[in-house]
């Protein structure tokens, strides 16, 4: 799994960290880090809505394995 993080410095001095290919996972941040790491916990915070509303979660299957 390899969920890519766009960041971008808007023209007030915020910055905008987004993961394209989750709808909706966009956040701002006071410095670029932290914009990362708020845009990171927001993903896997989708994620698990999704796996717990029983959605399939492709960007999940090369996380977890099922034993027998």
């Amino acid at each position: 799994m390899n969920l890519a993080i766009e960041t971008e410095r808007e023209d007030d001095g915020r910055w905008i960290a987004e993961v394209t290919q989750l709808p909706g996972v966009m956040v701002y941040g006071a410095t670029r880090d932290e914009a990362i790491a708020r845009v990171k916990a927001l993903a896997l915070r989708v994620l698990a809505d999704r796996l717990e509303h029983g959605e399939v979660v492709p960007e999940a299957e090369e996380v977890f394995s099922i034993g027998a």
